[in-house]
């Protein structure tokens, strides 16, 4: 068996751990002696072990004289929850440790991997990085940028519209899709939508079609418009929520809010008078959102593709066809097609009778 080979039985077990650890990474670990696996972990949620620290308790049998693989560079600075893996990893005399890719922590950053070679452990790193690093996507840009990152996820037809010149958008998708984007939120820090979403649809924003984690709700709304009653508004204990706003905002509505136990966040506005929202996703990072799934509608979509906000376009294509009615995608000011918004397609698969496909900004 090669490096390539252990890596990848790593990276299966980190991704056990999607939707669970944010904001800190999501690793897989393996222990390897004399050819066979006698220790693997993953980190499987917020303030629990670490994946070496997971595969080390799960080992049988002594580990000196093994290899060690792991997805991300071991951390070696006292996080908010646990210890340094390192301290953990160097007491023991192992042969080898593989690193998937470097941490980008500055805390971190190659410091680990200099304490191991001058330890006498040989170190490798950048076995299948490109895959370690794209499995955590999201905290390599929020580790580097204080922003989430932002993943825009919405279902048309195949002739690119998410509802008819009547409204009607329900459903586009099939059963397997909407089952599928439950999952999808389960897996991101906070899921948004505008106002105009809040109005039309009444949305929970919740996940329910599957197991998962509930994301915090945000929701862009430049003039309060949100009525009290909405189900964005209830269940704070299990999902809660953030109002973004403007200071145009009326005052007692704010206060009336925020006595659901809804947080209200005042925001500078953008030219167009609404919600910045290059400063919306500064201060979801100040509060630890690594990620963030941008549901709609059609005014936010295209707000953020103008603003160049997006890093991962999730688009789910029934295969039904509307004709005349609401595009996905309004006008961004493109004249010409050499200055249009580019992308490369990352992933394309079935879900349930749909199209489901990845592509990257």
């Amino acid at each position: 068996m090669n490096d390539e080979y252990y890596m990848r039985k790593a990276l299966a077990l980190a991704r056990k751990g999607l939707g669970k650890t944010s904001p800190n990474p999501i690793v897989g670990a393996v222990i390897v002696k004399r050819g066979k696996i006698i220790g693997q972990g993953y980190h499987r949620c917020f303030g629990g072990p670490h994946a070496e620290i997971e595969a080390i308790n799960d080992a049988k049998g002594n580990i000196n004289g093994a290899t060690l693989y792991v997805t991300l560079e071991p951390c070696c600075h006292v996080g908010k929850k646990t210890p340094p893996c390192l301290d953990t990893v160097l007491k023991y005399d192992l042969k080898r440790v593989v690193i998937g890719t470097i941490d980008p922590n500055p805390q971190v950053n190659g410091i680990s991997v200099k304490a191991l070679k001058k330890k006498g452990i040989e170190t490798k790193v950048g076995v299948l990085e490109e895959e370690c690093r794209k499995l955590n996507e999201a905290y390599f840009k929020y580790i580097q940028t204080g922003m989430p990152f932002v993943t825009l996820k919405f279902a048309q037809t195949l002739d690119g519209r998410i509802a008819t010149l009547t409204g009607d958008s329900k459903w586009i998708s099939s059963e397997k899709s909407l089952e599928w984007a439950h999952r999808l939120r389960s897996q991101h820090d906070a899921v948004m939508v505008g106002v105009g979403t809040v109005l039309k649809d009444d949305p929970q924003l919740t996940v329910r079609l599957t197991r998962g984690r509930n994301p915090v709700r945000v929701v862009a709304d430049s003039r309060l418009r949100t009525p009290l009653g909405a189900q964005i508004l209830k269940k704070q204990e299990i999902a809660p929520t953030i109002i973004a706003t403007t200071k145009r905002a009326d005052l007692e509505k704010q206060i009336a809010i925020k006595a659901l136990g809804v947080e209200v966040l005042v925001l500078p506005e953008d030219r167009e008078g609404e919600v910045n929202l290059s400063e919306l996703l500064r201060s979801l990072g100040q509060r630890n959102i690594s990620s963030i799934l941008v549901e709609g509608g059609a005014t936010t979509i295209t707000s953020f593709v103008r603003q160049g906000l997006v890093d991962k376009l999730v688009i789910i294509i029934a295969p039904k066809i509307l004709g005349k009615g609401l595009e996905t995608v309004g006008d961004l000011g493109i004249r010409e097609v050499s200055r249009s918004f580019k992308l490369t397609f990352d992933k394309a698969y079935r879900k349930g009778e749909d199209l489901v496909i990845e592509a990257k900004v």
